[in-house]
């Protein structure tokens, strides 16, 4: 949240992330300044060292905050809900554009694929959260509207929702944790795919211990696709057009423990690019 308030007028930044908002001078309004020389994009900076010292050519997969989970951030804040998101909103957009005018100055070469996290998604239909279900899918559209034309834009959550709210707002991507909650979801998925939309599925967990192997998780993955071609996807849509991730953010592991889930993630994707795993789909569906 403290990345995504930077330059927004009534937020005041501290050391380790702390953040002190007063809701009275925040403006929907009031132009937000985005200094990616802060401390608080030191991680962006550093990665893009990185890529610019390698040359890098490939795509370059980065995420921020979605104008969602800011707004509910501010609102525990005591900003008034108009306020809120109407902030979340301004901030957001005007980051997205600024990351990636950064990515593109710094990695000319790389595609870029944009990803708003999310985690707050699932109380889009609770009724705690102030705004209906149509505009918050609208926030989440103007956000990943600011940097289409740069960036291929995507959106993750963790949390156990309705993806097709998250589908409604128009994503190139939708990053999902592998679950057989996802299963009854199959018509809107392979729609979603057909359109040429890619899904990025979590498929190893990052929470509690990290111990699984890759060929447990390839198997709750394989079981999770063979439900989905049994209700009508297409099994080589799913294969093809789609990315193996962790399930979350690997930023709280240590090096060690982020080099074995980079492993599982390796095997669990070679698995899944087999042709005993296309024709192990092909004859469910």
């Amino acid at each position: 949240m403290a990345q995504a308030l930077v330059g927004v007028a009534g937020v005041t930044l501290g050391p380790y992330g702390t953040v002190a908002i007063d809701p009275g001078a925040l403006d929907p309004d009031a132009p937000v300044a985005t200094d990616v020389g802060r401390d608080h994009f030191l991680g962006l900076r550093t990665f893009l060292d990185l890529a610019a010292e390698r040359d890098h050519i490939g795509p370059i997969m980065w995420h921020f905050a979605g104008p969602m989970s800011v707004g509910l951030a501010l609102m525990r804040a005591g900003a008034p809900a108009d306020v809120a998101f109407g902030v979340a909103r301004s901030a957001v957009r005007a980051h997205l554009k600024a990351l990636a005018a950064e990515v593109m100055l710094r990695v000319p070469a790389a595609a870029q694929i944009a990803v708003l996290d999310e985690p707050g998604a699932d109380r889009i239909t609770s009724r705690e959260l102030p705004i209906t279900p149509d505009e918050a899918v609208d926030l989440l559209s103007a956000a990943m509207a600011a940097i289409e034309p740069v960036a291929a834009v995507g959106v993750h959550s963790c949390a156990d929702l309705d993806v097709t709210l998250l589908l409604d707002a128009g994503p190139h991507l939708v990053s999902l944790p592998v679950s057989q909650s996802i299963v009854p979801l199959a018509g809107y998925l392979d729609r979603f795919l057909a359109r040429g939309g890619w899904i990025a599925w979590g498929a190893v967990a990052t929470e509690g211990p990290i111990g699984v192997t890759a060929n447990r998780s390839w198997h709750q993955l394989a079981d999770m696709w063979g439900g989905l071609v049994d209700r009508g996807c297409d099994p080589d849509r799913l294969r093809t057009q789609c990315i193996i991730t962790p399930q979350c953010g690997l930023g709280a592991h240590g090096v060690s423990t982020v080099d074995r889930i980079g492993r599982t993630l390796h095997d669990v994707a070679r698995a899944a690019r087999s042709d005993a795993a296309r024709a192990q789909l092909l004859l469910r569906g």
